[in-house]
């Protein structure tokens, strides 16, 4: 899989981590919240199923495979993503169309 670019910032932190230097300030009580919060977004409880067209299919598979990870995670994750905000229609806001 091939790295991402870091900003020095990230950089930064990522050098002080692997150097023992970096220490958390995260008390144990948000440390769990968080822990606890990232296990629920991950938990996968239910199963869905849908039709889509084998073009469609084949180049949600590429993807995938492009990024090293098995389609249906793909789809959960672009799925995750929109439900919370985290994808927009570029082009609806372009063209100043609300996307929701």
């Amino acid at each position: 899989m091939p790295k991402s670019k870091l900003d020095p910032e990230e950089q930064e932190l990522l050098e002080a981590y692997e150097s023992g230097e970096f220490e958390s300030d995260l008390d144990a009580d948000r440390r769990g919240y968080l822990s606890k919060a990232a296990e629920d977004a991950f938990k996968k409880d239910k199963r869905i199923n849908i039709r889509i067209s084998s073009r469609d299919l084949e180049a949600l598979q590429r993807r995938a495979l492009e990024e090293g990870l098995p389609y249906q995670s793909l789809v959960s994750s672009v799925l995750h993503k929109y439900v919370s905000g985290g994808l927009m229609d570029v082009s609806a806001k372009k063209s100043g169309q609300r996307t929701r």
